[in-house]
């Protein structure tokens, strides 16, 4: 199956990959070979960077940030991410990244990754993302308009 490449996948799309709910929202891309490691895969240190584009995309599109410069702007903060790797991806394999926040407190969110290829669950990752102030010392509560998204969309909870 092809899929087009760095653009927002629909949920029907993603099952059809193998990509199991609860997560409904994706996007595909192919392992380039500037990826790789010396073992011929795709090296670890990857997934950190094919999330944050995820996020980067996911953010956009539930209307969280469009990252242009504004005064008084909140700022996200990736306060911690975790990779665990469980299969192999070599060069030109296509993958799928998807996530989504499964949990929101009062300043911070949790959201989940998952890297699929072929129905095959290749990677997991959390992260915990802040909601700061542009002095980048004072956190910020999280709007209504975020939590409305992130129970709406992606079913988080508090």
């Amino acid at each position: 199956m092809t899929f087009p490449l760095l653009t927002p996948l629909d949920t029907p799309t993603l099952r059809t990959a193998g990509v199991p709910a609860p997560f409904a929202f994706g996007q595909a891309d192919r392992v380039k070979f500037h990826e790789l490691d010396v073992l011929d895969h795709v090296n670890n240190a990857r997934y950190l960077s094919w999330f944050e584009t995820f996020r980067i995309a996911y953010l956009r599109a539930y209307g969280i940030s469009d990252y242009a410069k504004s005064e008084g702007r909140p700022v996200l903060v990736l306060k911690s991410v975790a990779v665990d790797f469980k299969a192999p991806l070599h060069l030109e394999d296509v993958y799928i990244v998807t996530g989504r926040t499964r949990a929101y407190r009062r300043t911070s969110w949790t959201m989940d990754y998952a890297v699929y290829s072929d129905g095959t669950l290749c990677a997991t990752s959390q992260a915990v993302i802040v909601l700061m102030e542009d002095d980048f010392v004072t956190r910020r509560p999280l709007p209504q308009s975020y939590i409305d998204v992130f129970r709406d969309r992606d079913g988080a909870t508090f």
